[in-house]
């Protein structure tokens, strides 16, 4: 029991002290008596706290960027009316620098055997599970002069999920991709096994797919088109080792990865192909199989939601016999990792082939713009320095890409910005060279 800010101001205008309590006496130093039976009844009359009844509802899952209203519901089973502040603590993360005072402090009043509800809005500044740590209430009497306080434990966790910015490239997409199919008036000359239809030869296509027996009816020369492979299996493996918590425009190059492997997700789910996602290290950090196409992008959000990098050397052979084992028939193997030299030169050239001679391949990697506008920064000496190491290291990143390529791996090498919409457009060059 302390005193409040308004019974030391009390205490400052009158003319008698308030009661001081020294633990090395056996009493009270003074006493106002007026003020300390003012003091007791206002303490006496405020609402027990430990007697209170709380309960969650709410959101249990939001996107990250996005907000999420949890509300809590306090219930008096006291014949005292409550008049408390209330604080609801979540991890500092959830929400953004400077708003937290602001957003988790309520003041309520609770009639006897009733209930009120306060709902606390969380916009939360990094994926994974925020849990919610513990409710503070703290009861005022009538006068404001004392308060009774206690904290109660009310579980809650809510879900932050990752972003998915590149969604917006979507329907761009989807729009080729009805293309490719055949679905719009424009006839992509795709290769594949199921015939679509007849149309008159152009300079430039393929001879083989010339229809003889239909040219000999006609006139002119007619050309088979096909529709592209459908049921394809895709398997999308995410690198998850040290190189991956790199830090590029900010955030970690995981992220740009996710938001990547989201896009060729949906789209190539919407394509009829099967989905699947592997994330790897030294072990598997996340594993989603066997969903159909209505809960591929679900699962895979879910899965990807608590997601970190770690700090090791990620194990190519493992990552390879474990990308193996999860698609024992031929695929196309997504690698989402980094282009740095000594890991791919180290670690992934020599156990390659075992994907190669079985998989499709194709390698993703996010690139640092930073490098980039070094690159090109002249001016004074410094700048030239950056200049010739940004120059160096792009030159590596190319060898490296180079590398993988003469080992028949499509590279897709983009900044974060770009890397989701590269990415899908490879994978749609893929599907209309018939490679899948």
């Amino acid at each position: 029991m302390a005193l409040t800010g308004r019974a030391a101001l009390l205490a400052a205008l009158g003319s008698l002290p308030v009661g001081i309590w020294d633990p090395g006496w056996t009493g009270i130093l003074a006493v106002n008596a007026p003020l300390a039976v003012a003091c007791a009844c206002d303490y006496a009359l405020a609402a027990p706290v430990r007697r209170l009844g709380l309960t969650r509802s709410g959101d249990t899952s939001v996107r990250l960027g996005d907000s999420a209203d949890v509300t809590l519901t306090v219930t008096n089973p006291s014949g005292r009316p409550l008049r408390a502040r209330l604080r609801d603590a979540w991890p500092p993360s959830s929400w953004q620098p400077g708003t937290e005072t602001a957003a988790s402090r309520h003041r309520l009043t609770v009639p006897p055997g009733e209930r009120r509800r306060v709902t606390t809005r969380l916009r939360p500044t990094r994926r994974g599970d925020r849990e919610a740590d513990r409710v503070t209430i703290r009861s005022y009497g009538p006068l404001g002069l004392f308060a009774r306080q206690g904290t109660h434990k009310v579980p809650w966790t809510v879900r932050v999920l990752p972003p998915f910015a590149s969604r917006k490239h979507l329907p761009s997409k989807l729009a080729r991709l009805r293309e490719l199919d055949g679905r719009t008036s424009v006839l992509i000359r795709g290769e594949g096994t199921e015939f679509d239809s007849l149309r008159e030869y152009v300079p430039g296509d393929d001879t083989r797919s010339i229809d003889w027996r239909a040219t000999a009816r006609q006139s002119t020369v007619a050309v088979r088109t096909w529709r592209p492979e459908r049921d394809r299996h895709i398997l999308l493996v995410l690198d998850t080792g040290r190189t991956s918590a790199g830090r590029v425009d900010d955030a970690p190059r995981l992220d740009a990865s996710l938001d990547a492997a989201l896009l060729l997700a949906a789209l190539a789910s919407r394509a009829g192909d099967r989905v699947d996602l592997l994330a790897y290290d030294r072990r598997v950090r996340a594993l989603v199989q066997g969903r159909s196409a209505k809960d591929v992008l679900p699962s895979l959000v879910d899965a990807l939601a608590t997601l970190e990098p770690e700090l090791v050397e990620t194990d190519a052979r493992g990552l390879t016999a474990t990308a193996l084992r999860t698609a024992p028939r031929r695929s196309l193997i997504v690698l989402l990792t980094s282009l740095d030299a000594a890991p791919v030169e180290e670690g992934l050239l020599p156990v390659l082939p075992q994907l190669t001679q079985r998989h499709t391949v194709l390698v993703a990697s996010v690139a640092d713009p930073l490098v980039t506008r070094m690159a090109t920064s002249r001016g004074n000496v410094d700048a030239v320095y950056e200049a010739a190491a940004a120059a160096q290291a792009q030159t590596e990143r190319h060898r490296t890409a180079e590398q993988l390529r003469r080992h028949g791996v499509t590279v897709v090498d983009a900044t974060p910005d770009d890397v989701a919409p590269a990415l899908a457009d490879a994978y749609l060059a893929l599907k209309t060279a018939g490679r899948l």
